[in-house]
């Protein structure tokens, strides 16, 4: 009741204060009658009144909020978000055993980072792997060697366990000559890619060296060898099948083959000679400069120049799998 009488009167105090500024201020010419409807003085009342109670008057209090159950409910909250157990192994296979080394564990978030991956949240490499994480879900990747799978992680309050199945197999690779002609191991390198056409192909190991194994998942890969650096290539299909050793030696035709110019048939090397090999339809294919330059090149007809200054010498040459030359080129046009 009180309130409502210091309202009433603070609402008067109002009304003559604008009854004053209405009185000082210059007239303001009035809108034809079809333009406004008149406001009665008891609504300029009522209007300055419901201002008044506007500022004046105390939000509605909160409804008052039991402490005990505040406490409880964040008490409830901490524990659900406290880290728990989790242990994960994996194996090559469903009945295989338990792989012992050699395993990247990475635990992501399902939720995003910045750069629009998913965030990382965890990452180990001890072969069982244990770790200390909220409850909620994530995805969990493991790699051993080129074989990897993901899959779903769930993590609940309690000890949380979970063996992933890699489904992996190996691959051991090896070249040579046609004619079993050993193939020096600094001369010797492999790629290995998905299977497909040439444009779906994905590299999935590069440079590997003789008889180094490689871990991969099952299945079908495009195999590469390279014999030296220029055109002695060799490609093959090969299956990796689960818990097994696959086993490859691919076979070159092609050889070594080392340059000199000479002035005369058996003479030494001349030096700083600009070298040239071009196949016989003029591609491209080898060039150095020096006194003794090598190369391996497949297995075909070539043909080689040998620039000094501004003479140029050259000569026709064959390859033959398996059989090293050397070439001399001697200081006459042939």
């Amino acid at each position: 009741m009180r309130i409502s009488t210091w309202i009433g009167a603070l609402g008067l105090v109002s009304l003559l204060a604008t009854s004053f500024a209405l009185a000082e201020d210059p007239p303001v010419p009035m809108p034809r009658r079809s333009d406004r409807m008149p406001i009665a003085v008891e609504q300029v009342r009522d209007n300055a009144v419901a201002d008044v109670i506007a500022e004046v008057a105390p939000a509605p209090e909160a409804a008052p909020v039991d402490a005990a159950e505040l406490a409880a409910a964040k008490a409830a909250a901490e524990v659900a978000a406290m880290p728990q157990s989790v242990t994960l192994v994996a194996r090559i296979t469903d009945d295989g055993q338990q792989i012992p080394d050699g395993l990247v564990w990475r635990i992501f978030e399902t939720r995003t980072d910045a750069s629009g991956d998913l965030a990382l949240a965890a990452k180990s490499e001890d072969a069982t792997a244990r770790f200390q994480l909220p409850p909620g879900a994530y995805v969990v990747h493991v790699a051993y060697g080129r074989a990897q799978t993901t899959d779903t992680l769930q993590v609940e309050q309690g000890d949380n366990r979970k063996s992933l199945v890699l489904d992996a197999g190996a691959m051991r690779l090896n070249a040579a000559v046609a004619g079993d002609i050993a193939i020096p191991i600094n001369l010797l390198r492999f790629d290995v890619f998905t299977a497909g056409s040439d444009a779906d192909r994905v590299l999935v190991a590069q440079n590997l060296s003789p008889n180094a194994i490689v871990t991969l998942n099952a299945g079908t890969y495009h195999v590469v060898s390279y014999f030296g650096d220029i055109n002695a290539v060799v490609r093959a299909d090969l299956r990796v099948e689960p818990g097994q050793m696959t086993e490859a030696t691919l076979y070159h035709r092609a050889s070594q083959m080392s340059f000199k110019l000479v002035s005369e048939a058996g003479g030494e090397a001349i030096a700083d000679i600009d070298w040239t090999v071009k196949t016989t339809d003029g591609q491209t294919v080898f060039s150095s400069i020096g006194a003794f330059p090598s190369t391996v090149l497949a297995e075909g007809d070539y043909m080689v120049f040998a620039k000094r200054g501004e003479q140029v010498y050259n000569r026709e040459f064959q390859v033959i799998a398996g059989v090293a030359k050397e070439i001399e080129v001697l200081t006459t046009v042939y």
